[in-house]
């Protein structure tokens, strides 16, 4: 990979966002987080569109976009969740996604290469029980995936989904031991899968070794993935 080539990892400060940047910078790669959080490189809510602008503007050119801010979201049955709760749930994870890709995918058209990778989730494809607003946030930012890959398949940007099980990572410290211990339970490896292994797959959709492949998604899964 070009060690000169530059990239922005969204939720950058903790789980796959930090395992990405770690194995990203491994590669060469400059990389810059953007987070709540503190300690990221630009403290920035993915969810607020003009933060997310001013932040590409202050960045400059990017080579590579990886999304991987995300909420959990509300614990709960379909018709407990308050309105609230689904609201802000799509705002990080699908709002999120479409604002940075929205400012950032522009400059890697204009300059012919960029990938990007989007964070999905099994549950975007099978539906978690008690998890409807993660579940459908995931499963749009799939159907994002799909449709933007076929829009830039000629332009030299790539644009892939991965979608994991349930991962070792502090936002399922969110998630309650009910709803944990069944996601865990689908697997048929037995155990929960964890953020290194994830950053592998994304080291490889971030890099030049993929080459013919866009709007697809990715399961790391450990067999659950039945799709």
């Amino acid at each position: 990979m070009t060690s000169s080539r530059t990239a922005v990892i969204t939720g950058g400060v903790s789980g796959l966002g930090r395992a990405a940047a770690v194995r990203l910078a491994a590669d060469g790669v400059r990389v810059i987080t953007l987070d709540v959080a503190p300690g990221a490189d630009l403290v920035v809510d993915v969810a607020d569109a003009d933060a997310v602008t001013a932040a590409a503007e202050r960045v400059g050119p990017v080579d590579i976009l990886v999304n991987s801010a995300g909420i959990v979201g509300p614990n709960a049955p379909l018709w407990e969740v308050a309105p609230d709760g689904w609201r802000r749930t799509f705002e990080v994870n699908v709002h999120g996604t479409f604002h940075t890709c929205r400012a950032f995918v522009p400059g890697m058209r204009e300059r012919g290469w960029g990938r990007v990778v989007n964070l999905a989730s099994m549950a975007g494809k099978d539906g978690n029980p008690n998890m409807a607003p993660y579940s459908a946030s995931k499963a749009a930012v799939i159907g994002l995936t799909k449709s933007l890959g076929k829009e830039l398949a000629t332009s030299g940007v790539l644009v892939n989904a991965i979608a994991p099980a349930v991962i070792e990572t502090p936002m399922n410290a969110a998630t309650s031991p009910e709803a944990l211990a069944h996601i865990t339970g689908l697997i048929p490896m037995r155990r929960v899968g964890q953020p290194e292994e994830v950053a592998e797959l994304i080291a490889w959709l971030a890099s030049d070794r993929v080459s013919f492949s866009t709007g697809a998604v990715y399961d790391i899964s450990g067999g659950r993935a039945t799709y």
